[in-house]
């Protein structure tokens, strides 16, 4: 155990990452926190489009980098994130660097810096959901022979990352599930998914990451494939999908820790009783023993009231919070 509480935000991240105790607010990030608009009056990073980049002088390209690394400062101030999920964009590797230097040279070790690292087959989309899956009937070894590539490209990048330094981690953000169940069957996805996963982990805890798994839906079917994959973590835990936080908790909590669950649809459309009765759930459910993180079941999504995430946050800035006595009598802290 500790010799004390961790106090910086990244220190409170890994340490629920960890399973170690914390006295204190738990920890809290988001994937995305799209509202800038409407907290600063600045467009998302990922909503900028960069059609003439190679056009611009090496002075716009400064001012957009710092802005960039601005918006996500000032939303983990404000908001209390403890971890950045950083979008650089455009998303090159240099320009990675770049943004990793950038937040780190204003922040320091302040906080736990992630980025999307997933190189697993998601759901098709709506374009390619056809082709995919004559794939699929037809051509079985090749989409295995491209998903080693996959991964191998990935780990790749997460080598130079490492080499670079500033990045703690990656979240997996490849969704797998609908509401009702995975899209592809159980016994499919061991064999699509599950062992390239697991090498994808497995490569990126070697490096000295940490990895976070995301996936939407309901992943109740999978979910022993998910977290024998290894994952620190498991993030959204959708409600939406039928995922009960504290079943969840029960049954695997001493194996991965859990990201969530506050219901993004109650956010949306749900009333102010019900929001904060999610928010309750979610904390009562996740936090006894430690390993959790609050965030919604998704992330902070354009279209969301601003103010439902603020009535999110002052429930758990209120009722969130550990004392020593929520740690085993001798537990050093």
């Amino acid at each position: 155990m500790p010799e004390r509480s961790p106090v910086l935000p990244r220190e409170r991240m890994i340490a629920a990452l960890e399973h170690r105790p914390i006295i204190g607010r738990v920890p809290h990030f988001e994937l995305v926190f799209y509202l800038t608009m409407e907290a600063f009056g600045k467009v998302h990073p990922t909503h900028r489009h960069y059609s003439q980049w190679d056009q611009m002088s090496e002075d716009e390209r400064r001012l957009h980098r710092s802005e960039i690394a601005d918006i996500y400062l000032a939303t983990a101030e404000r908001y209390e994130h403890d971890c950045i999920f950083i979008h650089p964009n455009p998303g090159t590797l240099d320009e990675t660097f770049r943004l990793i230097d950038l937040i780190r040279e204003r922040s320091g070790d302040r906080y736990m810096l992630v980025m999307h690292g997933d190189a697993t087959y998601s759901i098709p989309n709506g374009d390619n959901m056809m082709e995919w899956s004559v794939r699929l009937a037809e051509q079985r070894q090749s989409l295995k022979d491209e998903a080693d590539r996959n991964v191998d490209r990935m780990l790749e990048r997460a080598r130079l990352l490492r080499e670079h330094g500033g990045l703690d981690g990656f979240a997996l953000c490849a969704d797998y599930c609908f509401n009702n169940g995975p899209f592809l069957r159980p016994e499919v996805f061991a064999e699509l998914i599950t062992p390239y996963l697991k090498r994808l982990v497995a490569g990126q805890r070697e490096l000295g990451y940490y990895v976070i798994k995301h996936t939407d839906g309901n992943i109740m079917p999978i979910i022993d494939q998910l977290v024998d994959a290894n994952p620190h973590a498991l993030h959204s835990l959708d409600p939406q999908g039928h995922v009960d936080i504290a079943e969840v908790k029960r049954v695997y909590g001493a194996r991965v820790a859990l990201i969530g669950n506050v219901n993004c649809g109650l956010l949306t459309t749900g009333t102010d009783e019900e929001v904060i009765a999610s928010v309750r759930y979610a904390l009562q459910s996740g936090m006894p023993g430690g390993g959790y993180i609050f965030s919604t079941s998704n992330c902070i999504f354009t279209g969301m009231p601003l103010r439902r995430y603020d009535l999110m946050l002052d429930v758990w800035r209120g009722e969130g919070n550990y004392t020593a006595a929520d740690w085993p009598q001798g537990t050093r802290i």
